[in-house]
């Protein structure tokens, strides 16, 4: 029996997620949420606290494997200190409990084109916290950098997001080569593929982009 902690359990990604581990009988999922969700799968451990807390609640929790779906946007957060609040600092902190708690792999949503050293602000951000999750001693760590994300249910309304969504299948034709790794792929199959990820065992770095992540999905 594996036991898994998620961060981001009620985002586009972490919603799937859950539901795709609910199923697998070797898996004891735990989430860890600000407000608990209106609909749990049946066997899903909750962990209601505030984000302060997490630490203490993974430390308890002592999984196997942690997941972080954790993200937002420039939109929502509002400015850069507190975008980087949740994709640098949420995401290294859940990992490090998770760590210091005996997990021994970890998963991880992060984004194409991430660097820690790019210029954008974005990719740096979530380049940054991949180095960080790298280099704090896991046994395994999986970055998964997907394109733009499709299908699911969006928790607000983006209106550059569905513009880009509706022109995605047109977009997509016209990245080929490298460029394919920028092509929209959908949230579903991307939480498919954390959980494959999550019984795949082995080690070292491993980093999943579009084609990638869609092998995995199956």
């Amino acid at each position: 029996m594996k036991r898994i902690v998620i961060a981001g359990a009620t985002g586009l990604i972490g919603k799937q997620l859950v539901i795709a581990l609910a199923g697998q009988e070797e898996v004891e999922s735990h989430i860890l949420v600000r407000r608990k969700p209106e609909r749990v799968p049946t066997g899903v451990i909750v962990h209601e606290a505030a984000a302060t807390d997490w630490p203490t609640e993974v430390a308890a929790i002592k999984a196997d494997i942690a997941i972080s779906c954790l993200g937002t946007t420039m939109r929502t957060a509002g400015s850069k200190t507190a975008f980087r609040a949740v994709d640098f600092d949420l995401v290294a902190d859940f990992a490090s409990a998770a760590k210091a708690a005996g997990a021994r792999h970890m998963i991880a949503v992060s984004s194409v084109g991430a660097s820690d050293k790019a210029s954008n602000f974005y990719l740096k951000t979530k380049g940054e916290a991949e180095a960080a999750m790298a280099h704090m001693g896991f046994d395994r760590v999986d970055f998964l950098r997907p394109g733009l994300l499709t299908g699911g249910e969006r928790p607000e309304n983006r209106p550059g997001e569905s513009v880009a969504i509706m022109l995605a299948p047109l977009t997509d034709l016209l990245m080929v080569g490298g460029l394919s790794r920028y092509r929209s792929i959908p949230a579903l199959v991307v939480a498919q593929a954390i959980a494959h990820l999550a019984l795949a065992g082995g080690q070292g770095k491993h980093i999943h982009e579009n084609d990638a992540i869609r092998a995995l999905a199956g």
